[in-house]
């Protein structure tokens, strides 16, 4: 999803869904950004580190981490050969020391191949890194719509889109995946819009 892209899928949103329309009023300009900085292994790093974590706390971890490499994110076998005694000193849980070591060694001997994925479709991505432990589906869409910016990602299990369209259209109560994925029908093809202004929507105070 590219800038030039964002004002059509807006145009779309609004026609698709008069629900959705009031959300885009509310919200205003549509300023979703990709995360360019980094490697794809650095994103999910990232990820994956950041994971069950406020991000204050999670950040402090990977800027600690990120010192044993002179600053910087670690390469998929520099961390494959880093101690987990540094990594436990930097912060790391033992738990998510075992993650990042699948990630770097599903990338080092090409099971995870980040260098061509731009060509794979959503799901074929999410399959390869549903199979990384850790990286579950909603990690995986989260990489899709911010890292890779595909235009039609829709997190049907996640909390705040839920919790969006739960406040959006009145519903008594937060809506299953299958329900989500039942009302999203309309913002086909640009979902991924859709999702950043639910998600933003959250942040409006709403009267009384």
């Amino acid at each position: 999803m590219k800038p030039r892209h964002l004002r059509p899928a807006v145009a779309h949103l609004r026609k698709a869904d008069p629900v959705l329309a009031r959300v885009i009023e509310a919200v205003g300009p549509c300023t979703l950004e990709l995360r360019t900085e980094g490697t794809h292994f650095h994103a999910l790093l990232r990820s994956v580190l950041f994971q069950q974590l406020s991000g204050k706390a999670a950040a402090t971890i990977h800027e600690r981490m990120r010192a044993l490499y002179g600053g910087r994110d670690p390469e998929p076998a520099e961390l494959l050969a880093t101690p987990d005694e540094a990594l436990r000193a930097a912060g790391v849980s033992r738990q998510k020391i075992a993650y990042l070591h699948d990630l770097a060694g599903h990338v080092a001997t090409g099971r995870l191949p980040l260098d061509r994925v731009e060509a794979l479709d959503d799901e074929e991505i999410v399959a390869l890194l549903a199979d990384v432990k850790g990286v579950g589906r909603w990690t995986a869409q989260m990489f899709l719509l911010f890292r890779l910016g595909r235009p039609d990602v829709l997190p049907c299990a996640d909390l705040g889109i839920q919790k969006a369209i739960q406040r959006a259209y009145g519903l008594p109560a937060l809506p299953k995946p299958a329900e989500v994925e039942a009302r999203g029908a309309p913002w086909r093809p640009y979902a991924s819009v859709a999702s950043w202004y639910l998600w933003r929507s959250l942040e409006i105070v709403t009267p009384g």
